[in-house]
């Protein structure tokens, strides 16, 4: 150990150290250079690539645009989802039926109409025609009955929307 201490304190072991740090110096610009030339041979390769223009840049704008279209996608799926639910409660099912409410009247005049959503839910009207007056009843639909008194004609109006 003593031997190797004195060696430490020695010029010979100093004039080693420094060959040695100026040997990895000379290694570390070596390296620089290389690395830089790389560099240079990499963006030459990536212009003919792309035709003159950078093709790392045509990249990174590629992306940025298949970005903006997913969030534009996203952003159309909720839109669409928002539809589908509120289309539920649309009028979907139409269901018409014409008849001759009275026998002196000619032509099938009066008339039943059913408007109905996905449920089944909405209105029937009746139209009844008579030569002195016409009239037009609404009567609510729930799940294809109601609370009133419904009549054939009525029943097959309802019939034809939901079928």
């Amino acid at each position: 150990m003593e031997k190797f201490l004195e060696f430490i304190r020695t010029d010979l072991f100093l004039i080693i150290l420094l060959v040695g740090i100026l040997l990895v110096f000379i290694l570390y610009i070596m390296s620089i250079i290389k690395l830089n030339k790389i560099k240079k041979e990499y963006k030459s390769f990536m212009k003919k690539i792309g035709n003159g223009n950078d093709l790392e840049e045509i990249l990174n704008k590629h992306i940025e645009r298949i970005n903006k279209t997913i969030a534009k996608n996203d952003e159309l799926e909720k839109y669409c989802l928002k539809i589908d639910a509120d289309i539920k409660h649309c009028v979907q099912k139409v269901g018409l039926y014409r008849y001759n409410a009275y026998k002196d009247t000619g032509s099938d005049l009066s008339f039943t109409l059913a408007l109905l959503d996905e449920k089944n839910d909405g209105v029937v009207l009746n139209g009844i025609y008579s030569r002195e007056m016409s009239n037009i009843y609404a009567k609510p639909i729930q799940s294809g009955e109601s609370t009133y008194k419904i009549t054939d004609e009525e029943k097959e109006a309802i019939k034809r929307a939901i079928n």
